[in-house]
């Protein structure tokens, strides 16, 4: 038997459930890997939770830090550091953050922004 022979064995059942497991892997990958929709947004000052500011409608939030002032700002569904007073401006640069689990750190002046939704959200430091 030639290797190219190997077709004439492949039945319609063979492709159906070829078919069917592809389709229930893409469906399974979807639903498991899209993560949890955020609820809120947790701010933290000096590692304390400060405020938990809920994402469905617009909202600003002025957090005190060793070196001056951080501006959150919240809108339905995500939720960003607008200013900050660290000379980099990473936490700023990062944008919305829209994903449950995503998070702003703000290092110099000790200031924090995550999402949370209703699940847990599990990365490689807290599996």
């Amino acid at each position: 038997m030639a290797a190219r022979d190997w077709h004439r064995y492949i039945r319609a059942g063979d492709v159906l459930v070829f078919v069917a497991g592809a389709s229930l892997t893409v469906a399974l990958g979807a639903t498991f890997w899209r993560g949890d929709a955020p609820q809120v947004a947790v701010v933290r000052a000096r590692g304390q939770i400060v405020a938990k500011l809920p994402l469905d409608h617009t909202a600003h939030f002025d957090v005190s830090g060793p070196i001056g002032l951080t501006r959150i700002e919240v809108a339905p569904g995500r939720a960003r550091v607008q200013s900050d007073p660290g000379p980099r401006q990473y936490c700023v640069k990062q944008g919305w953050l829209a994903r449950s689990g995503a998070v702003a750190v703000c290092a110099p002046n000790e200031v924090t922004l995550s999402l949370e939704g209703r699940r847990p959200t599990y990365d490689s430091m807290a599996y």
